[in-house]
């Protein structure tokens, strides 16, 4: 008799968790999956997924404007907001039930409830009790709201993807990508929007160069970026809401979106009764393996506060399966992780920033190139593209790679295979370049923009 119910009981049926269920079932694993929300975690429900149909929904506004250099009359548009959300929620929806199949067909069982750590090895949820040899924390993490007054009043980014009229005047608060991308969606989809920032320049971590040249981007465009200025109280009024903020002045908007980052969903998991170590903002502390301080117990994706995105949770996902029931130990390689900002215009980036580049191996190269796409030589538009690498002079190796521009998602991605293959600038060069595109200016370019220090 097997001495637990199952091998593998994962709380949390975000990305890492069902990724992690379903390879350990593909194992041979006897795995479970409880869910207090809904399948597919945050990525899904709450965040890439709608909010990537969002921004395609607000680039419409550019193209239809860019339309008439291209002889094209576009004749009256406008917007039917509960359309766009009712066909969100129907992709939505769609991918739920995705989820449940592929977690039904890998013989994953599934659970619907808060599932809480009785002690190292059992789970309570509904009132029933369940052993596992192992158990996996893969609950993601939580918007997290500033403690002022009137926060009841203003909204998070859970809250923005059920708003049943678009607001005609926003005030998103925040530097992080959700705030930026945020921003850039209301504005393209017509709404006055203004970005506050308690900061010199939003996006910190990333390249210096790409912030600079996304905040007059989106100024360019009509976005209000203010930098300096937080809100220090929101107060209801008959139409709107005021906010007030650090400088003294105040202002008025329909909505209020706090993007002030998120924290560890590690509440009431009953984590700290199994002597579980959590570290300073509630993150589940683990080893490469994904292992916490207690052997049976393990985490993958937010609720770690690793490296935040939705491909490295469900990375790890897999190698934890790899480690447990594939006699394969799998630590999870978190250099040179793409990622990508879906703002407007979009960011790229993979590798190393010029300063963390500079501070990691001295002598550094970098090359850069802002030039404006060739589809606004008939639009008229004004808005340029950037891109920029970054080249460790000794061993010439590419360390950072960087895009403000169209589809800088897109093409950072093969970006980001070069930079893991281990390229240097020379095999940068001699790759011949597909013209005319704008991923054609990463190996076209060939002299340092910045001297040797």
């Amino acid at each position: 008799m097997a001495r637990f119910d199952f091998d593998l009981f994962t709380i949390g049926a975000g990305s890492g968790g069902v990724r992690a269920s379903r390879m350990a079932a593909s194992y041979g694993a006897r795995a479970a999956v409880a869910e207090e929300r809904y399948l597919g975690g945050t990525c899904v429900n709450a965040g890439c997924i709608p909010k990537k149909l969002l921004v395609y929904a607000a680039h419409y506004a550019e193209d239809f404007a860019d339309a008439s250099g291209f002889g094209w009359s576009a004749g009256p548009r406008t917007l039917d907001w509960a359309t766009l959300m009712a066909n969100k929620d129907r992709e939505i929806a769609r991918l739920n039930t995705v989820h449940e199949q592929l977690l039904d067909e890998a013989g994953v069982r599934r659970f619907e409830g808060r599932a809480r750590l009785i002690d190292p090895h059992t789970v309570e949820i509904g009132g029933t009790r369940f052993t596992a040899a192992h158990v996996l924390v893969a609950t993601g993490g939580w918007p997290r709201l500033p403690d002022i007054p009137g926060i009841e009043h203003g909204i998070s980014s859970n809250e923005v993807f059920h708003l049943k009229e678009l607001p005609e005047r926003v005030i998103v608060v925040g530097g992080g990508y959700i705030a930026v991308e945020f921003a850039g969606i209301f504005h393209g989809l017509g709404v006055t929007t203004t970005l506050l920032y308690r900061g010199d320049l939003f996006l910190r971590g990333f390249d210096d160069d790409v912030r600079t040249a996304l905040a007059e981007a989106m100024r360019e465009k009509g976005v209000d970026v203010r930098f300096g200025v937080n809100t220090v109280a929101l107060e209801k009024q008959a139409a709107g809401v005021r906010a007030r903020l650090s400088d003294g002045s105040t202002l008025v908007a329909d909505q209020v979106l706090f993007a002030t980052g998120r924290a560890p969903n590690t509440a009431d998991l009953g984590l700290e009764a199994c002597a579980v170590a959590l570290d300073g903002a509630g993150a589940v502390v683990v080893d490469a393996f994904s292992r916490s301080s207690v052997p049976s117990i393990l985490a993958v994706g937010d609720v770690t506060n690793r490296l935040n995105l939705t491909p490295v949770a469900i990375h790890e996902g897999m190698a934890l399966a790899a480690t447990l029931f594939a006699d394969r130990p799998t630590a999870l390689d978190y250099e040179n992780v793409p990622s990508a900002v879906f703002s407007q215009p979009a960011v790229g980036t993979v590798g190393l920033s010029e300063a963390a580049a500079r501070a990691h191996y001295g002598a550094i190269d970098v090359y850069r190139s802002s030039t404006r796409p060739l589809r606004h030589a008939l639009s008229g538009r004004k808005e340029k593209m950037m891109v920029k690498l970054v080249v460790d002079r000794a061993s010439q190796r590419v360390v950072g790679a960087h895009m403000v521009g169209p589809d800088a998602g897109e093409i950072i991605q093969g970006v980001a295979i070069a930079l893991k293959c281990g390229a240097t600038k020379a095999t940068f060069d001699a790759t011949i370049a597909i013209h005319p595109t704008a991923a054609e200016e990463f190996v076209t370019m060939r002299h340092p923009m910045v001297p040797s220090r």
